[in-house]
């Protein structure tokens, strides 16, 4: 048992450290720069005493004053001390280089997994309507729309106030509250897709901040561009667990990660 039991720890080691590899790399580079300017600070004045011996010694020899040394007598004399300086810097380096590395290629295998789901989900949206038809169809995503708001009934305290409506909405993908009317709504999507033909990309804050919503932490790396069609909002017609009417708005195409 003890002998199967190494290896499979061995294995669960090991990927712990791959699935952190980026936090730990990251955490090492912060070490080696701390490292390294350690390091230079105790070399520097090893280097400047052999710089002080060697003057000295060339003093001695000879009976008029001497030259200052060159830039290149300096490298000669000094390099050795500063070996372990340049070596943590090149690791700290490396660190922040391997770390972008790695987030830079799940990065590219998150837009590629996302990229095969929005396409299995199109496929599959399509599917349901050629099945129930569009009106059975239509129930089917109000009725979804009422679980969202069952699972995140509004709370006056966080409803945001913009200002443009009285009407209570839901943004149906990201969970938030506010007030505006569907023609508010509308407008502000009409302006944003006017810009859209021009910019190529849309953020979701800059279509918060055409709502009146506040912006979110996410919501400049998450958006739509346009191979993949303007920016579109269908909407549902729900009541509050108050009994007060909603808007529930939900996205004709998702937003995506941004490169």
């Amino acid at each position: 048992m003890e002998q199967k039991a190494i290896p499979q720890l061995v294995k669960n080691l090991g990927g712990k450290i791959s699935k952190n590899g980026p936090t730990i790399l990251t955490i090492l580079a912060v070490g080696g720069v701390f490292s390294t300017a350690i390091f230079a600070a105790q070399a520097t004045p090893k280097a400047l005493q052999l710089l002080d011996e060697e003057y000295d010694a060339r003093q001695a020899k000879s009976e008029e004053p001497v030259e200052p040394l060159t830039k290149l007598e300096v490298i000669k004399i000094t390099w050795r001390v500063f070996i372990p300086t340049a070596c943590m810097g090149a690791a700290t380096a490396a660190c922040i280089i391997g770390s972008n590395s790695i987030n830079q290629r799940r990065n590219a295998a998150l837009a590629t997994v996302y990229g095969l789901t929005e396409v299995a989900f199109r496929e599959y949206k399509d599917k349901v309507v050629d099945t129930l038809g569009k009106s059975k169809e239509l129930k089917l995503r109000d009725e979804i729309s009422a679980d969202k708001l069952k699972r995140n009934p509004p709370d006056e305290h966080t409803i945001i106030l913009t200002g443009k409506g009285e009407v209570l909405c839901y943004d149906g993908l990201f969970g938030q509250y506010f007030r505006s009317d569907i023609e508010q709504i509308r407008k502000a999507i009409n302006d944003l897709n006017k810009d859209f033909l021009t910019e190529m990309w849309m953020s979701v804050n800059d279509l918060y901040y055409a709502l009146g919503v506040p912006q979110i932490p996410v919501g400049d790396e998450m958006g739509w561009d346009l191979d993949r069609g303007l920016i579109g909002i269908e909407f549902s017609t729900q009541l509050s667990d108050k009994g007060e009417p909603c808007l529930v708005l939900n996205y004709t195409v998702q937003p995506k990660h941004l490169k």
